[in-house]
């Protein structure tokens, strides 16, 4: 199947790239759960090489819900700063651990619809959580999943719900985590938004490249 030789292709290659800022925070604390909620709720609307060097302060002050509520906002703020959005980060970080501990006793929930039904928690972080935190079959939709998913040919959606919905067609659930990692770093290093390096992109011969008007 076509998705599968892609899958393939770009694993032969992925390695020589920086892994996504979840896989760099796995890396450095282990699946923590906590920890890889708030990386997540970090990284949002920010690129992965600022949002890191921010986790790494953070988490070197605070690695548990009750332990990040001991930061005032204030001082939250302050160490985040450079995630940007920092101040509705910062309430956003306060009121999930806060929710945690009231809710489930400063456990991360394992269930979707737990996670959802926290505040300040969406549907991509929910999948990313469950997938990389817990190893449950989940297709976590951003932004380059989305973009690039299309852009191969391989659905066709307008939105990042449909998207999810079309690859669990298409996509053996062992591949659904593995699926966001490789386009995750394929879109940050190769296959940008506009003019992305399609000469150097391992799944060329499998592109469509559609809505693609120049490329490298």
């Amino acid at each position: 199947m076509q998705i599968i030789n892609i899958i393939k292709l770009l694993e032969k290659n992925i390695n020589k790239f920086t892994p996504p800022l979840i896989d760099q925070i796995i890396d450095e604390y282990g699946k923590k759960s906590y920890l890889i909620l708030m990386a997540c709720i970090l990284s949002l609307r920010v690129k992965d090489i600022s949002t890191v060097h921010v986790c790494r302060a953070l988490f070197a002050k605070a690695q548990t819900p009750d332990q990040m509520l001991k930061i005032s906002q204030p001082e939250l703020e302050k160490i985040i700063f450079k995630s940007g959005f920092y101040k509705n980060k910062a309430k956003i970080i306060r009121s999930i651990s806060d929710e945690l501990l009231k809710k489930f006793g400063g456990e991360v929930p394992r269930t979707y619809d737990q996670l959802i039904g926290i505040n300040g928690i969406g549907p991509k972080t929910a999948n990313l959580v469950l997938g990389l935190a817990f190893d449950q079959p989940a297709i976590c939709v951003d932004t380059h999943v989305h973009r690039i998913s299309n852009r191969l040919g391989l659905i066709n959606t307008k939105t990042p719900e449909q998207t999810e919905m079309a690859l669990k067609k298409i996509l053996d659930k062992k591949y659904w985590i593995r699926w966001n990692k490789l386009l995750v770093t394929l879109g940050q290093n190769i296959c940008t938004p506009t003019s992305p390096k399609c000469s150097l992109c391992a799944a060329f011969s499998y592109c469509l490249k559609i809505g693609v008007k120049k490329y490298r």
